[in-house]
């Protein structure tokens, strides 16, 4: 089965398929963790949530159909072509990239078009790069605080806070001063800066006097 590479807009009420398959797609799928140094320790690393999707690719509309290369012959001409991807991208809606054959079936945006309006030895033809980034819809109904904050689970309830100290017992930790995660809680401090990292936020290395840290079980 042929590899086919699409863009479409508007749900794929306009649609475009490349006339000559790019040789490579290149794929980026980035992640955000942090690195953090840790007094004592050493490097930590807080995993993040993967990234939004990178792709690009490199290839040419062809003026005239010609088998060696062409995935079909009832193309667009080159100069049209051009201009539906410019004004999908004017348009400032996510398209939709296809690739058959394969998982790549996202929306995404144009981040970068560029193309050569001649070349040597290819006369009619635009030879053009793309990039593209993966575009995740929002909940219409979800608010700025819905995006960032954690979902609280249906029906639990937090147990009362019974402050008792660092030990096993212990259900939280109210910190004093001088106190650090790996000088309170020792080899157990990943845990509970696990536990408690909407409180402590992206540094472990760095808590506060009168912060309450919850000790799990």
């Amino acid at each position: 089965m042929a590899v086919e590479f699409w863009l479409s807009y508007n749900n794929g009420a306009e649609k475009l398929r490349l006339p000559v398959n790019p040789a490579t797609l290149n794929v980026k799928s980035p992640f955000e963790n942090t690195d953090i140094s840790i007094t004592h320790f050493g490097e930590y690393t807080v995993i993040g949530e993967r990234g939004a999707a990178e792709f690009s690719f490199e290839s040419f509309f062809p003026k005239h159909y010609n088998e060696t290369y062409c995935e079909y012959a009832s193309f667009p001409m080159p100069s049209e072509c051009i201009r539906t991807i410019e004004n999908w991208r004017d348009k400032r809606k996510p398209l939709r990239f296809i690739v058959t054959g394969s998982n790549v079936n996202y929306a995404v945006t144009i981040r970068d078009f560029s193309y050569e309006v001649q070349r040597a030895g290819s006369p009619g033809d635009i030879y053009y790069s793309l990039s593209l980034k993966e575009y995740r819809f929002l909940d219409t109904g979800a608010t700025p605080k819905d995006v960032t904050a954690k979902p609280k689970a249906a029906g639990k309830q937090r147990p009362p806070v019974i402050n008792k100290g660092a030990t096993k017992q212990a259900q939280s930790y109210t910190v004093k001063s001088g106190d650090s995660l790996s000088k309170v809680f020792g080899k157990d401090w990943p845990k509970i800066y696990e536990a408690n990292r909407a409180v402590i936020g992206n540094n472990p290395n760095l808590i506060y006097p009168g912060q309450k840290l919850v000790i799990p079980s």
